[in-house]
């Protein structure tokens, strides 16, 4: 089954629970009965917090939106790419196989952003277990160090692209530019980064191919398929150079360098 065909299930698992507590908390009213479902609870302090099957419903969702927030809002959109023309270029089809590609970008994705998780760890994820903030400063605190994250490897000229099909003009500081034209500036950024360095690394394999195909043309051998005779020059070019260990250290460097 599909990820796509499995979120369906998932969503209306969702929405059945959420009328069955809503359904209960009505009933329970009716009765005159207090049933702490889907109520805000006070706390010691003064403030409100989330009931825990709000929680609970809360954690389920966010759950349901967590590839959708790996792809735009991570480091993974760059590498997966990069390593999906790598693949085309050497002309291995689907060697390495999918699975591997998406796997070795996940652990690179969870390398790259391990400092700002620990941030995020720090700045909110403590202070509000810790009963000190909040849920809503927490996720404000939490959206400010994704956004500074964001915001580093975003060209100017992506984000001024987005306010102005948004509409709003100049933003006074970094804080100010909502996500709403954050995080398609960050794609857009992402996507033409990842294309410049697949170029670059498609240039060598484009030369052996060339040179291949004039070699075999020149000795008239015209039925042989001159990506069959390339592909072991390829193969050897990559291992030579230690291909695997330079991509992902080019990879790895484009985030650490900004």
């Amino acid at each position: 089954m599909t990820p796509r065909a499995l979120r369906l299930p998932v969503r209306a698992a969702l929405v059945c629970a959420l009328i069955a507590c809503a359904s209960q908390q009505a009933l329970a009213q009716a009765q005159g009965l207090d049933l702490p479902l889907l109520q805000l609870q006070s706390q010691a302090g003064g403030g409100q917090t989330l009931s825990l099957s709000l929680q609970t419903l809360a954690l389920m969702t966010a759950l349901t939106l967590l590839p959708s927030l790996l792809l735009v809002t991570t480091s993974f959109t760059r590498i997966i790419i990069t390593l999906s023309i790598l693949r085309q270029a050497i002309g291995t089809q689907q060697t390495p196989p999918n699975q591997v590609l998406v796997g070795l970008a996940l652990f690179m994705t969870l390398f790259i952003m391990t400092p700002t998780m620990k941030q995020i760890n720090e700045v909110a994820y403590k202070p509000y277990v810790g009963g000190t903030i909040q849920m809503e400063e927490a996720t404000m605190r939490g959206v400010g160090v994704m956004k500074t994250f964001m915001l580093r490897h975003t060209r100017e000229s992506d984000l001024l692209l987005m306010a102005d099909l948004q509409g709003d003009q100049r933003y006074d500081s970094p804080e100010a530019v909502p996500l709403v034209v954050l995080v398609p500036a960050f794609i857009v950024s992402e996507l033409r980064t990842a294309f410049t360095i697949g170029f670059l690394l498609f240039l060598p394999f484009l030369v052996i191919d060339i040179v291949v195909a004039s070699v075999l043309m020149s000795l008239g051998m015209m039925m042989l398929s001159p990506t069959l005779v390339s592909l072991p020059f390829k193969l050897l070019l990559f291992v030579i150079v230690d291909g695997w260990s330079a991509t992902v250290s080019a990879l790895v460097e484009s985030f650490m360098r900004n």
